[in-house]
């Protein structure tokens, strides 16, 4: 009996993410047993109910939430580092990457989830993106105990029961093992040789096939496109920005990936290497774990906005201060030197760029943040680490230079980010929204 609830329940989760959801929810509140790690044992009926309702049947065994050490024991490694490995996400509005339709991505789901049924030793892993109320659970389900090891390194820790009471956590299905099958669903090629994503943003999944756990940079991107809605929906402003900490003030940082790179300076003042900070009522955040630690962290909001911009033609001061609606506007444009990036986000988003210019907009405006604009590019070269954070203190103690930029080539610079705004959104910008 027990087994064809199960695999009623595993189907509804397939064919269906709400009326899985609501199963899972009603049968695991009918256990009363603790769900704590399991620890060379099978974990408790209420467990194997939960990832039911994620669509896989636990055959024999699943290990929950063990430690590296434990992980290690049971055959984990860290394999080499992956890079390239394809992305499909269902959702993005910005057009980065591949598409996966609702009919793919559901075939996909069913054949992971009849493998993962199919194994006698599962591995669940319980985690969170961004910490706080506003953060959003994540359950990883894999074949692999590498997979696990690997993919709980970028979630921050909850606690073990934490997830049960969570109405919309995200699942990751990672299975190392590809059938021919699987890869013909999303694409062919040599690209698909190691293995491939694929995100669904409306069921909030993530499957990662083959070796695509490893390919962290990926992984991440899915994660925050696939967590944006969760977290707006608990009242955080998910941004595609950097926290870092200077003079004991926690400063909200956009720029360009290559300035973050290239300067040590700037890296060795940031909380978290990667882009990604979410800002709320009650403070600030990062997506991912800090340098050091796994243990959810709140810092204050941020006292201070900085947007770097890169413009070589003189037409933007080294640093300057910003309105709410220039912040908003300059964010939206994501200057990079004659080129543009909206939004400052390079990754898939179900996000569009506009909406979240005007969200940041509303943040500034009521929380009367000063924000500064810095122009990262000097006689057409990147400034260094030095004289970016030389800046950086200047806009913190409002010491401005007082420089005048030329007329026309202000106003060329004006005009085509007229013209790049115009075939972006049309004439629908916010009339506070100014250069």
């Amino acid at each position: 009996m027990l087994l064809g609830f199960l695999r009623r329940t595993a189907a509804a989760a397939s064919s269906s993410p709400a009326a899985g959801l609501r199963q899972f929810q009603a049968a695991y509140y009918r256990s009363n047993e603790r769900l704590s790690p399991a620890r060379d044992q099978e974990v408790s009926y209420g467990l194997n109910l939960a990832i039911a309702g994620r669509g896989v049947i636990v055959k024999d065994k699943v290990f929950h939430n063990l430690e590296t050490s434990e992980l290690q024991k049971a055959g984990a490694t860290y394999l080499d580092k992956q890079s390239g490995i394809p992305l499909h996400v269902r959702g993005d509005v910005t057009g980065r990457v591949a598409d996966v339709s609702k009919a793919q991505f559901a075939k996909l789901l069913k054949l992971v989830t009849f493998h993962l049924s199919s194994i006698s030793c599962l591995y669940v892993q319980d985690g969170a993106i961004c910490s706080g109320e506003c953060d959003a659970k994540v359950r990883i389900i894999s074949d692999n105990p590498s997979a696990v090891m690997l993919l709980s390194n970028i979630l921050w820790k909850i606690p073990d029961r934490a997830i049960s009471h969570d109405t919309s956590p995200l699942t990751i299905y990672a299975t190392s093992s590809i059938s021919n099958n699987i890869k013909t669903i999303i694409g062919s090629g040599t690209q698909y040789a190691n293995g491939f994503a694929a995100a669904d943003i409306e069921r909030a999944s993530l499957i990662l096939c083959g070796k695509a756990f490893a390919d962290s940079a990926i992984v991440k991107d899915a994660l925050t496109a696939v967590t944006a809605p969760i977290l707006s929906a608990r009242g955080g402003l998910p941004v595609p920005g950097w926290l870092l900490c200077f003079g004991g003030s926690i400063v909200l940082l956009f720029a360009p990936v290559e300035i973050i790179l290239s300067c040590s300076e700037i890296k060795d003042a940031l909380l978290s290497i990667d882009c990604g900070a979410v800002i709320s009522s009650k403070g600030s955040t990062m997506l991912f774990p800090t340098k050091a630690k796994r243990e959810p962290k709140l810092f204050t909001k941020p006292t201070t906005v900085i947007i770097v911009s890169l413009d070589s033609t003189g037409s933007i001061p080294s640093v300057s201060k910003l309105s709410p609606g220039q912040a908003a506007y300059h964010f939206l444009v994501g200057c990079h030197d004659g080129k543009f990036i909206p939004a400052y986000s390079r990754g898939p988003s179900p996000a569009d760029p506009l909406a979240l210019a005007s969200s940041l907009f509303t943040h500034l405006k009521e929380d009367d943040t000063p924000t500064y604009l810095i122009n990262a590019k000097h006689s057409g070269k990147y400034i260094d680490g030095k004289g970016f954070m030389k800046l950086l203190e200047m806009a913190l103690s409002q010491n401005l230079p007082d420089i005048k930029t030329e007329d026309f080539r202000v106003g060329e610079l004006k005009g085509k980010y007229r013209s790049f705004l115009s075939s972006k959104f049309g004439k629908s910008l916010p009339e506070e929204f100014s250069f």
